[in-house]
């Protein structure tokens, strides 16, 4: 319980610095979080998966980030995964924690105008991708916010380097 409350609170203090350092420029603000997110998920994506063999193909790897990964790092599981085969996948967490944090800490609703809100998920952007690129998967991650939580769109390139 207690690495967690300080993970809440690093997570925080980072997007209320980068928030503040950007004042006028969320782009910027939200590239350098998903980057920081990026680097912390390529190092956790190989120490969290070095016990576990290489997954076969990219669903597998995918269900296993929803399944084991997700409970590692929001302590619970998402609550949809769909994809096309075609290595679009889309995961949808209805109580997203890292941003269910804000309705605590702002007191404001969760809505995809809120500045804030946008950044508190540019982190973990990044993180997924990160996690991915490291495990094989370059891909592109995007995310939106929905009702009380975050639908994730991971798009995995079939070449290694393409954005």
């Amino acid at each position: 319980m207690v690495d967690e409350t300080l993970f809440d609170y690093l997570h925080m203090s980072i997007v209320e610095h980068y928030n503040n350092e950007n004042e006028n420029d969320v782009e910027t603000a939200s590239a350098y979080l998903s980057q920081i997110g990026y680097r912390v998920g390529y190092s956790l994506g190989e120490r969290l998966s070095k016990e576990n063999a290489r997954y076969r193909d990219e669903l597998d790897t995918v269900k296993y980030l929803c399944k084991e990964l997700w409970i590692c790092l929001f302590k619970r599981q998402v609550d949809n995964l769909r994809t096309n085969h075609q290595g679009v996948y889309v995961i949808h967490d209805g109580r997203f924690r890292l941003l269910q944090q804000t309705l605590t800490t702002m007191n404001k609703p969760i809505d995809s105008n809120n500045r804030l809100h946008t950044l508190y998920i540019a982190y973990s952007n990044g993180l997924l991708r990160g996690i991915l690129t490291n495990m094989g998967y370059p891909c592109r991650v995007t995310a939106e916010i929905v009702d009380f939580g975050v639908r994730f769109q991971i798009e995995v390139n079939p070449v290694v380097g393409q954005k």
